[in-house]
């Protein structure tokens, strides 16, 4: 299973048609085959970043499922709705992501992904995304996995919770950064944000022991993103 990574920057003034464009033309065009679907359509949430930023995440079954959506992209029968789209934005940035070993989201099923909206209730993520020193990505992976994601894990089962990590993807050879990690994390309690943004982190938080203490020998460098996914998003 591959993952196409993109963030697109939207004409402000027609974003709605940039939504209109996948609901109604990259999904369902996605769905008469059987190698890719739209999984995620989310937006950056505004005041935490550049504005009309769009986040969209499509699962690709493997690597000729790629190849054959890039010459359908160049040359082929999605040619004409790239054209459109690229009307209405300023750039895209794209990236292909691979699940870590220890991800809780390894494989999905093709067939269980919705091929038509699904109105449902508006789910927000924090995606942090990561550059580990040199030569310390390797260790970053398992570390992330065996120190982090395996307390986030514990943590999930209390009653407040603030997150929960959903997966780990790292950039796949030749398609972006190599050293780049991507955490995918579902924000369980909204209103808890408040305490990441109007109090200063509790020093046992950074206490020896701890992940934002221990890695800092891996790495110093990330970005968080706030996304909010739309109501018609085929995954919730």
């Amino acid at each position: 299973m591959l993952l196409l990574h993109e963030v697109h920057e939207v004409v402000g003034a027609r974003e709605d048609e940039f939504e209109t464009a996948f609901r109604e033309g990259w999904l369902p065009i996605l769905a008469r085959g059987d190698d890719a679907r739209l999984l995620y359509y989310l937006k950056h949430v505004h005041g935490t970043g550049v504005s009309y930023n769009v986040v969209t995440l499509t699962v690709l079954r493997d690597g000729a499922a790629w190849e054959g959506l890039a010459r359908r992209i160049d040359q082929g029968d999605l040619r004409e709705w790239a054209e459109r789209v690229d009307e209405l934005r300023h750039d895209v940035c794209a990236k292909i992501l691979l699940p870590l070993s220890w991800s809780p989201l390894q494989k999905l099923d093709l067939c269980e992904i919705p091929t038509e909206p699904q109105e449902h209730e508006l789910s927000l993520f924090m995606e942090d995304t990561v550059w580990p020193h040199e030569d310390r990505l390797a260790e970053y992976v398992e570390r992330s996995g065996s120190h982090y994601a395996a307390s986030m894990g514990e943590a999930a089962h209390q009653e407040h919770a603030l997150l929960r990590v959903e997966a780990g993807f790292r950039t796949a050879f030749g398609s972006h950064r190599r050293r780049e990690i991507v955490l995918w994390q579902r924000i369980l309690r909204p209103k808890g944000l408040l305490g990441l943004l109007a109090y200063e982190v509790p020093p046992e938080y950074k206490a020896p022991g701890t992940w934002m203490h221990d890695a800092l020998e891996l790495r110093d460098r990330w970005q968080s993103k706030l996304l909010r996914t739309s109501s018609w998003s085929p995954w919730k």
